[in-house]
């Protein structure tokens, strides 16, 4: 039996119900509401001690890391791989999967945090927000998460370090077009674990209304973009599962947003 616990807009979660599903993998999902604070349960805090999600539990086994997920789920299943074959090939998809965990993920973090996520999370109240952030673990998306995550949501953009870590956000967006110029998926010839991991980045940031950023800029991005999301699981895996109330937060407040992200990048 393949649980999932995840939430509809967390990135790292699209990731792992993206790899399910192209794998064509039944699975049962437990919604946690990361908003609200749902993964600081002392019970789910047991499944995963950084209290983040997904978290994956395959027959009693527990699996943590949105990409260790992914190359499991990919593992444990043999149909549809999801991997080259050719070692360079994967050797290539693993870079950009220690990309998007290193540099991607903790920018898109901020970004979101300034963005939308702490207008969302200002609705909880003084006491409601203090908890929220007071529930975080100190070692989490970053090693200094707590701290960090709490000038994001007092501050927003003028948070100091804001503006360097977008750049370096967009930096490795246009990192994306520049690979995909000579062919249509991130590594070799086909459709990739690469690719999955980048997808939900693209979508949260569509989500926020900045899609700006590549289109009419990063044409080779803009044409990849295309393919992903004229793939049959695109809809059900990352828009269906984001609830409406959250969807539309994401658009109204990340469009209120994209003059400042705008004048940061420089576009």
């Amino acid at each position: 039996m393949l649980e999932l616990y995840h939430h509809g807009s967390s990135v790292c979660a699209a990731k792992a119900r993206f790899a399910i599903m192209e794998k064509g993998v039944e699975w049962t999902g437990h919604y946690i509401d990361i908003l609200k604070g749902d993964q600081f349960d002392p019970e789910y805090v047991k499944l995963n001690p950084k209290a983040v999600v997904p978290t994956l539990v395959h027959n009693g086994n527990v699996v943590i890391e949105s990409t260790v997920i992914c190359e499991y789920i990919d593992d444990a299943f043999p149909q549809n791989p999801l991997k080259p074959d050719d070692p360079y090939a994967r050797a290539q998809m693993r870079l950009w999967l220690k990309r998007i965990d290193d540099y991607v993920h903790p920018t898109c973090g901020e970004l979101t945090f300034c963005s939308c996520h702490r207008h969302i999370i200002g609705r909880l109240g003084p006491a409601g927000v203090e908890k929220f952030l007071e529930g975080t673990p100190g070692v989490s998306v970053t090693p200094e998460w707590r701290k960090r995550k709490r000038q994001l949501v007092e501050q927003g953009f003028d948070a100091p370090g804001v503006a360097d870590k977008v750049r370096l956000h967009i930096e490795n967006i246009e990192k994306a077009d520049a690979d995909l110029e000579q062919r249509e998926w991130l590594v070799g010839d086909a459709f990739s674990l690469a690719d999955i991991a980048l997808t939900p980045y693209l979508n949260r940031l569509d989500m926020l209304g900045m899609d700006g950023i590549w289109k009419g800029r990063l044409p080779h991005l803009q044409a990849w973009w295309d393919r992903i999301r004229a793939m049959p699981n695109f809809v059900p895996c990352f828009l269906d599962y984001c609830p409406r109330d959250l969807t539309s937060d994401l658009k109204t407040f990340g469009t209120q947003s994209w003059p400042e992200v705008r004048k940061i990048v420089g576009i």
